[in-house]
């Protein structure tokens, strides 16, 4: 892990469960790294100086925070606005172009199962801002999300101990079953969803 990497957790870890939440709302790093070091800073390894619920608490809000700024630049930005500015927060074009895509096919739903995509958990947010989604239903989605990812890397960072730093490999085994649910719930939803449109035009 690079010394620079190394010294932004260090920073955060001075702040305690505050560190774990600027680090989610930032996102400088990403989340995994922030999380698995949350969950090391929980074990007894890193001295127990957090707890699991706070972690996972703190985490969430962190998260929760990211996601409702990219909302709000979707919201009321739009698409012009992420076009110009979207380089500065690492975020392509392509991806807008597929996330915009995902949202129009598969409709709110996606707001949650695309969380545990690489690149699309971040932004999905964007098109749910664009197209309005309802506050309340998109905050509910991302909240349930998000939650699941923050339990899940501040779990395994605590299993880790000192091995935090392996998470990347580590967490593999967990994920390929994860996927696998979100591949079957997407299905799931997509289908019930042109059922119900196949049901209303008869």
């Amino acid at each position: 892990m690079s010394e620079i990497i190394n010294a932004i957790l260090h920073f955060f870890e001075q702040l305690g469960y505050w560190g774990i939440l600027l680090g989610m709302a930032v996102e400088v790093i990403p989340s995994e790294l922030v999380l698995g070091y949350g969950g090391y800073l929980v074990s007894d390894a890193g001295g127990g100086q957090l707890t699991f619920i706070g972690a996972v608490i703190f985490g969430t809000i962190g998260g929760m925070i990211a996601q409702m700024i990219l909302y709000w630049l979707g919201r009321y930005g739009g698409r012009p606005l992420l076009d110009r500015f979207g380089k500065y927060l690492r975020i392509k074009q392509k991806h807008l172009d597929l996330s915009e895509k995902w949202f129009r096919d598969y409709g709110p739903g996606v707001i949650f199962t695309a969380r545990f995509v690489p690149v699309m958990r971040q932004v999905i947010s964007i098109p749910a801002g664009i197209a309005k989604m309802s506050l309340v239903t998109y905050m509910l989605y991302t909240l349930f999300a998000t939650t699941i990812w923050a339990v899940i890397f501040v779990y395994i960072g605590m299993t880790l101990g000192d091995n935090w730093e392996s998470i990347h490999d580590k967490v593999k085994p967990y994920m390929i079953p994860l996927i696998i649910a979100v591949v079957l719930i997407t299905a799931i939803y997509i289908y019930m969803k042109k059922r119900k449109a196949k049901e209303s035009i008869s």
